[in-house]
């Protein structure tokens, strides 16, 4: 299948893993220079439910968000099949943000200030959310994770293993989330109704079966500054 090919093309050897010997091991990893990605600027996005002035697109790339009102940015154009690439960074100590996927038409147009689409949500968290949630709650925070959930809001899919225990996150397989400040790199692969992410060089969770499989991307604004960089999609047959 063509996807495939230009998927195994876009893999090159970036970041080295260290092993408990000290030996190098080389990881895959998707920088958006393949054949086909775009970068996505302002021209390509939208106000959904946002002030005008919560996201602004930078010359050089950079997308910054001040978090508030929450609410998200909206591709103008509706994407089936594609990758995606980008880097982000919380500016916050537990900082929340993320990324949906396959946005329905209906309830996005629908948005009311202070709400979120229904969609596939690849999530962006600080390291500290965890410790603020428990904090303020009071309780475990044993139904979510800080490296990299992927679930669905509104709509359908089966997550891939390990499940959170609601049974509706997927739960990533690794902890490799970087901290407040620091960049972090995700590669997403949405292929015909299943999604897989990347974090830092590492597949970690993803799920299938999703419902629709076919709709808009959108930027999350929750509460806290974060910036985005590199921002690249290649859609797919």
């Amino acid at each position: 299948m063509r996807w495939k090919s230009l998927f195994m093309a876009s893999l090159f050897l970036a970041g080295m893993g260290r092993m408990a010997n000290g030996q190098e091991t080389p990881r895959a990893f998707v920088d958006g220079n393949g054949p086909g990605f775009k970068a996505l600027t302002g021209d390509d996005f939208t106000r959904a439910n946002c002030d005008e002035d919560t996201w602004k697109f930078h010359s050089d790339g950079l997308i910054s968000c001040t978090g508030t009102p929450v609410g998200v940015i909206r591709s103008k154009k509706q994407y089936t099949n594609l990758e995606l690439v980008v880097e982000w960074r919380h500016l916050k100590k537990a900082g929340n943000s993320g990324i949906f996927l396959w946005a329905p038409e209906g309830p996005l147009m629908a948005l009311k200030p202070g709400q979120l689409p229904k969609g596939i949500e690849v999530q962006v968290l600080d390291l500290g959310y965890t410790e603020a949630y428990e904090k303020s709650s009071g309780k475990k925070a044993n139904w979510f994770t800080c490296h990299g959930d992927v679930f669905p809001v509104g709509v359908k899919m089966k997550p891939f293993p390990p499940v959170a225990p609601d049974g509706i996150r997927s739960f990533p397989t690794q902890e490799r989330s970087k901290g407040v400040g620091e960049w972090n790199h995700y590669y997403v692969r949405a292929i015909n109704g299943e999604v897989r992410l990347w974090v830092n060089g590492a597949e970690v969770s993803g799920g299938a079966n999703c419902d629709p499989k076919s709709g808009y991307l959108c930027l999350e604004s929750e509460g806290s500054p974060v910036e985005f960089r590199n921002l690249k999609l290649r859609e797919l047959p």
